[in-house]
């Protein structure tokens, strides 16, 4: 069974040169966010997490102060302390409604074709290279996202599932582009603007791809995860739709 810490070296990598205590909170948040990191969770010592991001610890407390101002992470004192996640980072519906207005079909198209390129490719290794732990991992985190029962709930465990075929696929470079294109649309997928998505559905998606990869079934997998992100495109085209017209009405007034 994979640990939390299985995805340090995603999230705790170097740093760009400049402002880099902003790049530590965001790469924390979204962490958090995508279901990497979970409520409850010690992140490394500072001693640690200014070595893995290559920043001295002037810059990582920075970083950690204004994480703990979000009320995002706590620090605690003595001999169990240490800095703690307590809190999901919850998008504005704003922000979604303006990705939404600002995003063209042709650019949510564009990210879908991009997806299935990437789940393509996964889903066929992982059928190859998962484990008899690796699909306990993924029957757990689909099952998941059914028990969820809010959309701050059901984003990070949709997203973590994908993330978790990547890492069975056992492609750090597979596993980065997984979690960039979760990062760009699941909080967009789940947040119930204007049509909530259905997770239900998503989990009896996802535990039958999970089939496919245990049965070695490459070409049937394959097929699974393709449908599986058609339809999810499809939902965002239409979220796209229905608030452009919305909006357009509301301007017209």
């Amino acid at each position: 069974m994979a640990s939390p810490t299985s995805f340090e070296p995603q999230i705790y990598r170097p740093l760009p040169e400049i402002e880099r205590a902003d790049a530590i909170v965001d790469r924390i948040t979204t962490a958090i966010a995508l279901g990497l990191l979970k409520v409850g969770e010690r992140l490394p010592p500072e001693a640690a997490l200014s070595d893995m991001f290559g920043v001295g610890g002037a810059t990582l407390r920075e970083a950690l102060g204004e994480l703990r101002e979000r009320g995002v992470v706590e620090t605690r004192r003595g001999r169990s302390g240490g800095t703690f996640v307590v809190n999901q980072p919850r998008p504005q519906p704003t922000t979604i409604r303006d990705w939404f207005l600002s995003t063209s079909v042709s650019e949510i198209r564009d990210i879908g074709d991009e997806h299935s390129a990437i789940s393509a490719t996964t889903v066929r290794l992982a059928c190859e290279r998962a484990e008899a732990h690796d699909v306990d991992r993924l029957q757990e985190l689909a099952r998941a996202l059914v028990l969820a029962t809010t959309p701050e709930e059901r984003a990070p465990a949709d997203s973590r599932f994908h993330i978790e075929l990547a890492v069975s696929a056992q492609s750090p470079r597979l596993t980065d582009a997984e979690i960039r294109l979760q990062e760009e649309t699941v909080q967009q997928l789940w947040t119930p603007l204007p049509v909530p998505f259905d997770p239900e559905s998503a989990t009896a998606e996802h535990l039958e791809l999970v089939r496919a990869v245990a049965q070695d079934q490459p070409e049937k997998a394959q097929k699974l995860v393709l449908e599986h992100i058609r339809r999810n495109i499809f939902h965002l085209i239409d979220a796209k739709l229905t608030l452009g017209y919305a909006q357009s009405v509301h301007d017209g007034q």
